[in-house]
């Protein structure tokens, strides 16, 4: 079903995807974490083409929902430890929110790209979005955010040893509801 003109609320689920590096990376995990709070708006124009997109995600509603490898499963309380380092590696208390703003759309019949801005961390740097079709007005949206092109230091421990890699996969997988108005 083509989309119409007006404003579309996005709604649906984003996971970030992160991996483990170094000399004990056999005793970390790689983790699936979910984004619980964020909002979206997409613009369609006159010509039925996006207009705009923007989006906000809430950093303090990380959930960790999976942790792969490593030599034990994961607990509870790594989750939570998780969490803690992840606020502190992103500076949430000076920066509680991400923000992608679109600048540009490249539509093709399944899908596209949509190039933008992150402001991450109080830094903004340009973005790509790969962008298909899953199903009637629902899309998955492709990225990867290099930790340090946003001033961000990977977390590492056992003196560096066990490292989180610099390149975070995300994934969102939205809906549009047309937005009265």
């Amino acid at each position: 079903m083509p989309l119409s003109t007006g404003p579309y609320a996005l709604e649906g689920s984003i996971t970030l995807r992160t991996s483990r590096d170094g000399l004990a990376a056999q005793a970390g995990h790689d983790l699936t974490i979910h984004i619980a709070r964020w909002s979206g708006e997409l613009v369609i124009g006159a010509d039925f083409a996006p207009v705009s997109l923007d989006a906000r995600v809430e950093l303090d509603s990380l959930v960790v929902r999976a942790g792969t490898g490593g030599i034990k499963p994961l607990t509870d309380r790594d989750r939570r430890e998780i969490l803690g380092t992840a606020r502190k590696v992103l500076s949430t208390d000076r920066h509680p929110v991400a923000t992608f703003t679109a600048d540009g759309f490249s539509p093709t019949a399944d899908g596209g790209t949509i190039e933008g801005a992150l402001t991450l961390a109080g830094q903004s740097r340009p973005l790509r979005l790969e962008v298909r079709q899953i199903g009637p007005d629902r899309y998955l949206a492709t990225t990867t955010v290099r930790q340090t092109s946003f001033g961000i230091k990977p977390y590492s421990g056992f003196l560096g040893a066990l490292k989180v890699s610099d390149d975070v996969a995300v994934e969102a997988e939205v809906g549009l509801t047309p937005l009265s108005g």
